[in-house]
């Protein structure tokens, strides 16, 4: 696992001089940078993982859901099971049927040995039930994902963010984020992170609320999510299933209802229903802060920090990037040089699309249906108290 690790870790941590010159702000903005490992984003981290314990477990078969996003998006994140393959276990990624363009279906389950599917149970009762590819939750995939699991005695089902383990993998950003900013001579007054199943935002994150709780230095943790599914700041702290079936246990955290579909807009992986149990738990308790923007803002902050330090981030990063930012301009208000810390999770090499329809003006603010919303959280599973 090291040896694998050893390929894009440390990740390193740059300081946005530029983009502080920019904003003519006294903060201090550094970034820790995810986009350069092998698939462009954070989530190898628990991907490795996932497939040596499953490997040691005895496990042969792993897969992972997908939802409907762009080809390269997929392929980026199908880079996980290229590296599961590479411990020595079989991996597949489950596509809805519609989900891959015919002109690059065939070349893209080579490359990722990915595997268009429609489970047995779940596909004629759910196909076509959730138009608009771009608010595509992970609801159907993630249960068809969990169908295989549960009809195969030799597959596991690898999980990308959410549950304890992933958010546990994910650490190494924050430890290793701990470290570089002791080499830089500084300490973050502001972590921020952006968040949809929560496992990057916990990843850099957790370590240093960890050590405020040990007694060290306190530090004002954002969580940043998108206004068109904000789980943190409009959903219920309630046990729900994490997927339309049910199939997944209960698990108690921020929820907009397992029946809640976002309006269509792009935000890559945060157009989740719920929120990690752990990361929710912390809210509970007031360790950390959410705020919830809208796409065109973050893409306006991505566009910003693209042209000052050379990176076009994913559009979930772009979340962080924005919360960054307005953070850097309120120590320019009240005249405070504060350090911020932010993770940018990935690259945005292949959303480029996402960027093309903000220059053309076509992204709009979608509002999700506060009526179907009401409704999802009015079926939250009966638990007793």
């Amino acid at each position: 696992m090291r040896e694998v690790y050893r390929q894009w870790r440390p990740t390193p941590l740059f300081r946005a001089r530029r983009l502080e010159k920019a904003l003519g702000t006294p903060a201090r903005i550094y970034y820790k940078y995810e986009g350069v490992s092998p698939v462009g984003s954070h989530k190898p981290n628990t991907a490795v993982a996932q497939a040596f314990y499953n490997r040691e477990a005895g496990v042969k078969r792993a897969h992972h859901r997908d939802r409907r996003r762009p080809v390269g998006q997929r392929a980026r994140d199908g880079g996980r099971f290229l590296r599961a393959r590479s411990q020595g276990l079989h991996g597949a990624r489950l596509l809805q049927p519609e989900a891959v363009p015919a002109r690059a279906d065939g070349k893209l389950r080579r490359e990722t040995r990915a595997v268009a599917f429609a489970g047995d149970e779940l596909g004629p009762r759910d196909l076509g039930k959730e138009p608009g590819a771009s608010g595509q939750p992970r609801h159907r995939d993630l249960s068809e994902a969990a169908e295989v699991a549960a009809t195969n005695d030799d597959t596991k089902y690898s999980l990308g963010s959410v549950l304890n383990h992933v958010l546990m993998h994910q650490t190494v950003l924050g430890q290793e984020a701990m470290a570089q900013m002791e080499m830089a001579g500084d300490w973050p007054d502001i972590v921020v992170g952006c968040t949809g199943g929560g496992s990057n935002f916990a990843g850099l994150a957790f370590p240093f609320i960890g050590a405020q709780l040990r007694g060290g230095k306190k530090v004002r943790v954002i969580a940043v999510e998108p206004a068109a599914c904000p789980s943190l700041t409009r959903g219920k702290y309630a046990y729900d299933y994490g997927d339309t079936a049910h199939l997944t246990p209960l698990v108690k955290m921020h929820t907009l209802g397992s029946t809640f579909v976002p309006p269509p807009f792009h935000a890559g992986g945060l157009r989740y229903h719920g929120m990690a149990p752990l990361v929710s738990h912390c809210q509970e308790l007031g360790l950390i802060e959410s705020r919830a923007y809208t796409q065109t803002e973050v893409f306006a902050a991505g566009v910003q920090f693209a042209r000052a330090e050379g990176i076009v981030p994913a559009p979930e990063a772009n979340h962080a990037v924005k919360g960054a930012i307005d953070e850097a301009l309120r120590c320019k208000l009240e005249g405070t040089a504060r350090t911020i810390l932010f993770n940018l999770c990935g690259h945005g090499h292949f959303d480029m699309q996402a960027y093309m329809d903000y220059f053309a003006g076509r992204l709009t603010d979608q509002r999700y249906d506060e009526k179907e919303l009401a409704m999802a959280l009015a079926g939250l599973p009966s638990v007793p108290a």
